[in-house]
Order: structure tokens, then sequence, then C-alpha cells
């Protein structure tokens, strides 16, 4: 949306951070005009990073993480379990499965999700490279890590059937109740789940 009243290298840059996910036109203009009134310092640090991230980063050949080398630091990890790998959707995934502390094996990262209504379908994932790993690596158990939504599911589903009869152990992770939360406020299906996978005390 043009604005005659703004210069047009503010009105472009506004434009820019509205293309940005969970960005909408209100908090576009308000970052922009954050970077006006900031240092040239700050604002020329913000560009540095940006340039900096595009010409460094690439993904790893292995896994597809994001990484600056290649393969990354967690597929050549000494001290990492080789056979135990977690598939999950996106890298954003592999940053929170690690701040947990709670996983010490390898990753694979689809990109994405089996989605039809989006057009995405296993081709458009990293599932051949996926099935192509199994086949090289000794993996015991793989991590089913795609996220509890439909699409979820379904990745999970038809690579469940895709490693049909490799030997592997395949596995998802548990779905309950969050803590701190209330019994009261909780839907039906994350309910039911939890008593599902209720464990012995």
């Amino acid at each position: 949306m043009a604005n005659s009243v703004l210069p047009r290298s503010v009105q472009q840059l506004i434009n820019e951070f509205a293309r940005l996910p969970g960005v909408g036109p209100k908090s576009a203009a308000r970052l922009t005009f954050f970077l006006l009134r900031a240092s040239d310092t700050q604002a020329l640090d913000l560009a540095d990073a940006l340039r900096e991230m595009k010409e460094l980063t690439q993904f790893c050949s292995t896994c597809h993480n994001i990484t600056e080398q290649d393969p990354c630091e967690i597929c050549t990890g000494v001290g990492r379990d080789q056979g135990v790998l977690c598939v999950v959707e996106e890298p954003l995934d592999v940053l929170a499965i690690e701040r947990s502390r709670a996983f010490n094996g390898r990753y694979h990262v689809l990109h994405g999700a089996i989605s039809p209504v989006e057009g995405i379908g296993p081709e458009d994932l990293k599932i051949e490279q996926l099935i192509s790993r199994t086949d090289h690596e000794p993996f015991r158990e793989i991590i089913l890590a795609t996220n509890p939504t439909l699409e979820g599911e379904s990745t999970a589903m038809y690579i469940q059937r895709r490693l049909d009869g490799k030997g592997i152990k395949l596995t998802r992770l548990a779905r309950g109740l969050p803590v701190g939360g209330d019994l009261e406020y909780t839907d039906e299906i994350t309910l039911g789940r939890a008593l599902d996978g209720r464990q012995e005390l």
C-alpha cells in the first residue's frame, strides 16, 4: 500500500516488514519508525546482521538444519547418541527440543508437513532424504516429533508407512497436560491423550 505522505524509502521498509509472518501493517510501521529514530549504528548493525545471516548460513547436507558449517555441529557432535533420530518439521523445532536439554540424539528436519490444501506433498519435504539416511545409518529408534496437527499427524503416518519393515523402533512424542494447566480448561482431545498415556506411579 503506497502512501504519498511518506518518503519512498520509508514506505518500502514498511512494506518489507509487513511481508514477515506475524507482522501486520501497524507493527511494520512501528518497527520502521523505531529504526528511523535509532542511532545509525543500531540500524546498520541490523542491516549487517541480516546480510551476514544470508551469506553465511546454509542447510546441513545430512540433517537439513540451519548451519554455518556442513555437516552441522549436531551431526558431528561426538557426545551425541548416534542411534536415536528425532524427526521435526522445522529448524525452530530443533531449537525448542535443544532448549529442553532432554534429548541427546540427532535430528532430521523435514522443512514442513504434508498439506494437500496448501499443495504440499511428500515430494516437497525432506522425506526421501530421511529414508536414505535409514539405509546408511544404524538408527535403533526414530522419534516422529511432528506437530500434533492434522498435517503433522498425516506426515508422521506417511513416514511410518515408508519405514515399515526396516526394523527400526518408531515412537511419537507423548501428549498430555501442560505444567500449570487446569483440567477444566483442557480440551477433550488433549485430556483423552493424557488419560491414554498415563503412567504408573
